[in-house]
């Protein structure tokens, strides 16, 4: 190797910067993922259980030999194990490829690897220091408790670090107050409209006009009244889902607001369902009515109207900024 000597897998340079590693280690990500992104599709496909196990897949990949590697950790490094692990994050909770790091880290329920690094070096520095003392090998017992230190170590870094997330703060205001039993639970699946939902990213006028481009106003086409059409605005407040909310709000009470809802969801297996419900009979309302904008050649304004790529880049330079 140019820039340095393979060995074990890997790439040592003079420096001890690993930089050639991660430089290595970064396509082969991208390409693991995006492997196992064709079997995770965003509707129907295998369920959470599965996600999880081929987003644990690319994981391994990504933390192998992090004991020594952890020092290395700038600011390079650690971009090129965040963009694999929000490709597959991404995938594991159906959203949207806009999705943000942190808020598809905190659905999916996949600590920062850097973070999972910075734990698995110091387990290793933990079974150094008792064989350099002479102590006998740790019991199974005596492992399993350092484990769950480690995890709860990783968690309230976590949870420090989200204190002030540069994207997707509204999905992680929501679960950062229950990160622990969001990311811990055993049950509970998403659905690619309930992920819409939590996100914000998906078929609201909010997120086609300022993200997809393909609104000329952010608008809802649902009510007469909102200049807005986002997320909370479905999930609160619009009047065209008033039947659906109520069916909803008998379920986990009056107050809609995303904490809440999350809490509320935690709480018990028909409260998770209700939400579910509520994002499968919304949402899929909104889209029937995107595409009937879409088709429509009276009611959709240019962006909206299917077209060559061409005369569609024109009209997105034409449009104010």
């Amino acid at each position: 190797y140019r820039c340095g000597l393979r060995y074990l897998g890997l790439v040592l340079d003079g420096r001890w910067s690993f930089r050639a590693h991660f430089e290595r280690l970064g396509p082969r990500l991208m390409a693991a993922a995006g492997s196992l992104s064709r079997l995770l599709p965003n509707v129907g496909g295998p369920d959470m259980v599965v996600r999880r196990l081929y987003t644990g897949v690319v994981r391994s990949m990504a933390l192998y030999g992090a004991p020594v590697w952890c020092h290395a950790l700038t600011r390079d490094n650690v971009a090129a194990l965040r963009r694999p692990q929000r490709a597959i994050a991404v995938r594991a909770v159906r959203g949207y490829r806009t999705v943000s790091f942190e808020a598809a880290c905190v659905l999916a329920g996949t600590p920062p690897w850097d973070l999972e690094a910075e734990a698995l070096a110091a387990d290793y520095a933990w079974r150094c220091d008792l064989r350099s003392r002479g102590e006998p090998r740790p019991g199974a017992a005596e492992v399993r408790a350092r484990k769950l230190q480690s995890r709860r170590a990783v968690l309230e870094a976590w949870s420090r670090r989200l204190a002030d997330p540069a994207y997707g703060r509204r999905t992680v205001e929501a679960i950062r107050p229950v990160l622990s039993d969001w990311v811990n639970r055993d049950r509970g699946r998403l659905t690619f409209r309930a992920t819409q939902v939590l996100t914000g990213h998906g078929c609201f006028g909010r997120y086609l006009h300022l993200v997809a481009r393909r609104e000329p106003t952010p608008k809802c086409h649902h009510c007469s009244g909102c200049n807005e059409d986002t997320a909370e605005h479905t999930l609160a407040c619009c009047p065209a889902f008033a039947e659906q909310r109520r069916v909803l709000v008998a379920k986990i009470g009056p107050d809609l607001s995303l904490p809440t809802v999350v809490a509320a969801m935690l709480g018990s297996d028909e409260s998770w369902q209700a939400m579910l419900d509520f994002c499968e009979s919304t949402i899929s309302q909104k889209e029937a009515a995107e595409r009937e904008r879409e088709n429509s050649s009276s009611l959709s304004a240019p962006c909206r109207r299917r077209r060559a790529g061409g005369r569609r880049r024109a009209f997105v330079q034409l449009r104010p900024l």
